[in-house]
């Protein structure tokens, strides 16, 4: 089956003479576009470019296919362009990628704020660095900084973990970290995923090793979590922005306070937007509405 991207990288490629050149232009990665167009010389049959040492040199087939796709390409972009320039003025957008916890306690009573139609994603950080790189969200906050070309990376906040169970969970006295340690990792343990995130930083900090425990039950959802625990399934970290609001409840305790542990949170999105003034605003509502988070 065609895919559109590999007409749009085809005609990079044609245009820089350069796998490598063209993967910077449309911000991929130099393997992906190869892929791209390795694919797409497989569905038509034929190779699109001779490779010398220099640069790539096209075919009279891929001479044939540029000329054919290119006015194409040009106009579906020039339409799209035209369209945005069309609807901007009388509703602005703004496409939001964030986890649905931190959307729900630090975005959503500010939703009027934006002043512009909110387009929100939720998803993992991954899910949302691939959104972000295939111009599906304007903007991402994320707990993850990672070297992706294209992508600028600005503090956003830090956001501060603890052990949260069942009032009734039965604490003992501990004159050490090691019995401390052994007595957690026999406790039933509720994680956001099987890789342990967030537990596993918090043994390695506290305790200077990995975990060698298994959850209990995984629950990609901060929420669900802590009514997990209400019920009494386990005990697990959680951000003290969804704790501090239920510190009065009857079923909840918080344990080791002491031993807490911080996640930065940041906003990513692309270098060549850096400086246009809607993402400054948007950079500048988002640090906003934050603050507060911040102060506590």
């Amino acid at each position: 089956m065609m895919d559109f991207e590999w007409y749009r990288s085809f005609i990079s490629i044609y245009r820089h003479a350069s796998v490598s050149e063209a993967a910077k232009a449309r911000i991929m990665t130099q393997p992906a576009m190869s892929q791209h167009l390795s694919a797409l010389e497989a569905e038509v049959g034929e190779l699109l470019f001779t490779r010398t040492s220099r640069k790539l040199v096209p075919t009279e087939k891929g001479k044939e296919l540029y000329t054919q796709l290119a006015p194409l390409i040009e106009s579906l972009e020039e339409k799209t362009i035209g369209f945005k320039a069309f609807s901007t003025p009388a509703s602005p957008v703004i496409r939001i990628g964030t986890a649905l916890e931190f959307f729900e306690e630090h975005l959503i009573q500010h939703l009027e704020g934006f002043q512009a139609r909110v387009i929100t994603t939720f998803g993992t950080a991954s899910e949302l660095l691939n959104l972000l790189k295939e111009d599906k969200v304007d903007i991402i906050i994320t707990s993850k900084k990672y070297q992706t070309p294209g992508v600028e990376h600005k503090f956003l906040m830090d956001e501060h973990f603890v052990t949260v169970a069942h009032r009734n969970l039965d604490v003992p006295t501990f004159s050490t970290k090691h019995a401390l340690e052994s007595w957690l990792s026999d406790q039933c343990w509720l994680s956001y995923g099987l890789e342990l995130p967030i537990i596993r930083r918090f043994w390695r900090e506290h305790f200077k090793k990995r975990p060698t425990l298994s959850p209990t039950h995984v629950l990609p959802n901060l929420h669900t979590i802590l009514n997990s625990i209400k019920n009494g399934h386990g005990m697990s970290l959680l951000p003290t922005f969804i704790v501090d609001k239920h510190r009065q409840d009857s079923s909840l305790q918080v344990l080791f306070e002491e031993l807490s542990v911080s996640n930065e949170i940041y906003l990513a999105y692309k270098s060549k937007f850096e400086s246009s003034p809607e993402m400054n605003d948007t950079i500048k509502k988002l640090e906003r509405f934050c603050l507060p988070a911040q102060k506590e």
